[in-house]
């Protein structure tokens, strides 16, 4: 389930509360999804990872504005809840002052509409996806517990291709199409393709993500066919261009 790599805190910045962790829980991590969306492997490994936290899942509204057995320090919200949260995010938020809200974006899709889309939202202050290594995923979470944000890199690529329409129609009407395409990539694929666009070689691009050299040619692969471009020069002249 988990696949790509993105920059990060290091594990360390939150070990200075290690006194919490030998002390027993302290905060708790709301889930609200329906039932089976979180694999108990992934609730258990967040138990393992952050000690000094419980995580209690809930599946309605009503439930997740209960009183926990201690306070909750962060609430992931299921897309398919997301509206009915936002509803109730007064209830919310007056339940639980001190929680970061953030909504589960499965299967590497963007969906939510738009940057500003969470900028509006009364409620939502990330989006946590979840297809992610699991050393990744849980990186962000630790983030996200130490009052940190975090927005996949492939929607602040949407936003930027999304603002840039008006001027790339005004200039080549196939520069919308492009933008479109790019905004398809991955995350380890926009990831790599930056690093392409900077001049660094498969060697370095691998060094620097943890791959193997094989693996970033299979991605710049991928990359230079979602583009619809020959060769990586072209790619990364595409990158730059938007």
């Amino acid at each position: 389930m988990m696949g790509m790599d993105m920059m990060l805190l290091d594990g360390n910045e939150y070990d200075a509360a290690g006194a919490r962790r030998r002390t027993g829980v302290q905060r708790v991590i709301l889930i609200l999804a329906s039932s089976g969306s979180i694999s108990a492997s992934l609730i258990d490994a967040v138990g393992r990872e952050f000690p000094w936290t419980r995580v209690e899942q809930v599946e309605t509204i009503d439930t997740a504005c209960a009183v926990f057995s201690h306070p909750v320090a962060l609430i992931l919200v299921d897309i398919a809840l997301l509206r009915k949260a936002e509803a109730a995010s007064a209830k919310l938020q007056g339940m639980h002052p001190h929680a970061l809200t953030a909504v589960i974006e499965p299967y590497d899709k963007v969906l939510v509409t738009s940057l500003n889309d969470v900028a509006r939202s009364p409620l939502i202050r990330s989006v946590l996806p979840m297809d992610l290594r699991l050393d990744v995923w849980l990186s962000i979470i630790r983030l996200l517990l130490c009052g940190g944000e975090y927005f996949p890199p492939g929607l602040i690529l949407q936003a930027k291709a999304h603002d840039q329409k008006p001027a790339l129609h005004a200039g080549n009407g196939s520069a919308p199409a492009q933008a479109v395409n790019m905004a398809e990539l991955t995350t380890r694929e926009s990831q790599i393709l930056g690093m392409v666009s900077h001049g660094l070689q498969n060697k370095l691009i691998a060094a620097e993500c943890g791959l193997s050299e094989h693996t970033v040619k299979i991605h710049l692969h991928h990359i230079i066919r979602k583009l619809g471009v020959h060769n990586r020069t072209e790619a990364a002249a595409r990158f730059r261009g938007l």
